[in-house]
């Protein structure tokens, strides 16, 4: 299973986090975050980390043109889409990046909104499931409801489960719900953006890795 460790931005902390077992990091590329890193940091964290660990630029709203020119300045190798990027905007970023994995995140206000998972399925590689909130793109802490989600939810692309997950909840989510990845970020973290290790180190170790 993939474990992505999202919010980055302190390169040693990558470095640390990427030991411990995550197999992705994510970096925050929306301005308006407290987790914002710049395409500098976002380099310098990548200059520390294994080759096969992946290393994923969280964007929201934001243009082809400007997400094209992050990536290929900082060598990231996966794109999450976190706003409201149609099937079509998808297509179009393909197009731009057919080498870059892309992942469209979905931010779940009711189990009727997964329905438009299916529109995205042709344009992605991958989708994540967060909490919806009216204020805040991710890091909200909030969970989904995992028991109906895993009734209702069998994409035909791999997903990963998010929001509000922490070592404490990890094992009764995972009991219900069978994800192929699992994102954590202001589950782990002493502040936003600044993790917590001890917490990364007890996901892992609930996790059997």
């Amino acid at each position: 299973m993939r474990v992505k460790i999202c919010g980055i931005t302190q390169p040693e902390q990558s470095l640390a986090i990427a030991a411990l077992g995550a197999t992705a990091l994510g970096f925050i590329c929306v301005p308006t975050s407290p987790r914002y890193v710049t395409i500098a940091q976002i380099q310098a964290a990548i200059g520390l980390i294994p080759e096969n660990i992946d290393k994923i630029g969280v964007f929201a709203n934001t243009t082809i043109a400007e997400i094209t020119r992050t990536v290929q300045k900082s060598g990231l190798t996966g794109v999450q889409l976190h706003g409201d990027e149609t099937p079509e905007f998808c297509q179009q970023l393909r197009q731009s990046l057919s080498q870059v994995e892309i992942i469209k995140a979905l931010r779940v206000r009711s189990l009727e909104h997964l329905q438009t998972t299916i529109h995205y399925t042709d344009y992605v590689d991958t989708l994540l499931l967060d909490a919806y909130h009216p204020q805040q793109l991710g890091g909200t802490g909030q969970t989904l409801d995992w028991h109906q989600l895993n009734q209702q939810f069998n994409p035909s692309l791999p997903w990963f489960l998010a929001g509000g997950l922490t070592p404490d909840n990890i094992l009764t989510a995972l009991s219900q719900i069978k994800p192929n990845g699992i994102d954590l970020s202001s589950g782990v973290e002493h502040s936003p953006g600044n993790k917590d290790l001890d917490k990364v180190a007890l996901l892992f170790q609930k996790l059997g890795n």
